[in-house]
């Protein structure tokens, strides 16, 4: 029996390599404004997994956020400094995982650069706070899932398939090198 992929009549898998995986990147994050933020994945316990709103993807694919000093996930960073990124960007495409090494600084000039007067809610003292940090994630690896037309192509895609016994799925998937 042939796997659903070579059953396409299309081409559903392209590695995505440089700048057009990093473009690809920055638009299905785009999409999504925050992910799971996952933490201890390289010591054989449970990941601890939390939402986190990503500030920036700067052009070399790089995610920046503004965190606690004082929190778990700076603390987990610390001992292990692997971290994995979760986006869904909508309910049937725009899912984008991401492998990288996460740093900490306290540079003031990006915490004014990545502020935003709604993270006063957790930095009561505004962009000033002591305890807010960066946390930069330098991408090492990633992989996507995405359709190629848009949600509504797929959709019909999908029905016309499902009526005629044939898989016409508007997917695409690969790896992203940046």
């Amino acid at each position: 029996m042939d796997s659903i992929n070579k059953q396409q009549p299309e081409k559903n898998y392209q590695d995505l390599w440089g700048s057009e995986a990093g473009e690809k990147i920055k638009a299905l994050t785009e999409k999504a404004d925050s992910c799971f933020f996952c933490t201890k994945i390289e010591t054989n316990r449970p990941l601890q997994v939390r939402p986190m709103s990503v500030q920036k993807v700067d052009e070399n694919g790089n995610f920046w956020f503004l965190s606690s000093s004082d929190s778990h996930k700076n603390e987990e960073i610390e001992t292990d400094n692997h971290v994995q990124l979760l986006f869904q960007g909508s309910a049937h495409s725009d899912f984008l995982s991401i492998y990288g090494k996460a740093t900490i600084s306290r540079d003031q000039a990006l915490i004014d650069e990545l502020w935003n007067p709604i993270l006063k809610t957790w930095f009561t003292e505004g962009k000033d706070d002591p305890r807010i940090t960066v946390i930069k994630v330098e991408v090492a690896d990633g992989y996507y899932w995405d359709n190629k037309h848009g949600n509504a192509v797929a959709f019909v895609k999908t029905l016309v398939g499902a009526t005629i016994g044939q898989t016409l799925d508007d997917s695409i998937e690969g790896k992203l090198k940046v």
